[in-house]
């Protein structure tokens, strides 16, 4: 193979600058922070509204009832991994690890897949129940309010890559 002119470091030099820290919290400050439980908080303004619009397009309780079951298939599993993320934060960063020598960002991104593991598991579990707690289920509903709700991860995706004005 022949030498090429391409030299990788100069490369990344071009197109990377590390960050100082005062730079790197300069950028911290511009962009907007969202909290797993302003997530959540959102979630359950979309999930009451998707089970209202339900019930009052189809003048049924049972739409209603069966996308406010969808929502609930999407908040109670995220609700419970908002919690076990906040005390796996505040462990790690109050108390310290007790990790026995293991980086604590293994640990937490361990304790990240688990969590979301258990979230999807709790999931399909309540979706696969919901003709047995929902009467009169209406499927059409209940995948509404579940996309309705599932969406809210994308507006705080989008809120979070915007950048603060600064006034």
């Amino acid at each position: 193979m022949a030498n090429s002119s391409f030299d990788d470091d100069e490369f990344e030099a071009l197109h990377h600058k590390r960050l100082s820290a005062e730079e790197a919290q300069a950028l911290r400050n511009t962009l907007p922070l969202v909290t797993a439980w302003q997530v959540v908080g959102l979630q359950v303004v979309a999930g009451v509204l998707a089970a209202l619009a339900a019930w009052a397009l189809t003048q049924r309780a049972s739409a209603g009832w069966s996308a406010a079951y969808g929502a609930a298939t999407v908040l109670i599993p995220a609700i419970l991994f908002a919690r076990g993320l906040s005390r796996q934060f505040s462990k790690h960063l109050v108390r310290g690890p007790a990790s026995g020598g293991k980086p604590r960002a293994a640990l937490s991104g361990m304790g990240f897949f688990v969590l979301e593991a258990l979230k999807i598991a709790i999931t399909l579990v309540m979706f696969f129940l919901a003709s047995r707690i929902v009467t009169n289920l209406e499927w059409l509903a209940l995948l509404a309010g579940l996309v309705v709700t599932l969406k809210v991860y994308w507006v705080a995706l989008l809120v979070r890559s915007k950048p603060k004005t600064s006034n």
